[in-house]
């Protein structure tokens, strides 16, 4: 397992924590995103505890990058902020798990186990809040209607919105209109999210 945080003290913390049950093995920690992939690349890893605030890179990026490079690496997001929109970015980018650091030692080791055995592992104080965001989030285009759908395949593709109500025959404050209900449905804060979300969902086929 490799701990991956931008505090000194918060490593060693975690270090000791995890010294504490034998069948946890410790290979290495790590201070900012590029260290974080070095030691991925040592290729003894199975377990990454990741802090979302990494020197280097922005939150999701670098849980894109690692699942993409590493797909069979579990990675559990320990951080500070008990937010489930964040959480659920994180989750969508590919992390099997998410904590916030006020969990206790029992939980965290727990969800250690889980994580390292591919279940899924959410703090339990944001799992109801969680679960309404994935209630109220449609996850195929089917749920989407046809106007909507054919707005998210063009912000997929890079358009313009002034392109965009060009080819819908539309005024521009209309497609802008669309995008915020789409940002909305599928619960994505920015373009970029809701771009990433999209392809990655399988939404953009």
């Amino acid at each position: 397992m490799l701990i991956a945080d931008d505090h000194a003290l918060v490593r060693e913390g975690l270090r000791k924590v995890f010294e504490l049950d034998d069948a946890i093995q410790l290979a290495g920690d790590a201070a900012t995103a590029c260290e974080t992939l070095f030691e991925l690349r040592r290729g003894r890893v199975d377990v990454v505890v990741l802090d979302l605030s990494m020197p280097g890179c922005t939150d999701v990026d670098l849980i894109e990058r690692i699942v993409e490079a590493y797909p069979t690496l579990a990675v559990l997001v320990l951080t500070m902020y008990a937010d489930p929109y964040i959480a659920r970015r994180a989750l969508d980018a590919g992390a099997i798990g998410y904590l916030t650091k006020d969990i206790s030692i029992d939980l965290l080791i727990e969800a250690v186990h889980e994580v390292a055995a591919g279940r899924s592992y959410v703090d339990p104080t944001l799992r109801a809040a969680l679960g309404c965001l994935q209630a109220n989030a449609p996850q195929t285009l089917d749920q989407l209607s046809a106007r909507e759908r054919q707005v998210l395949l063009a912000l997929v593709r890079g358009k313009a919105l002034i392109d965009i109500a060009a080819d819908l025959n539309v005024a521009p404050n209309t497609v802008s209109t669309y995008k915020s209900r789409l940002m909305e449905k599928l619960g994505q804060g920015s373009l970029s999210d809701l771009v990433r979300y999209s392809i990655r969902h399988g939404l953009a086929g």
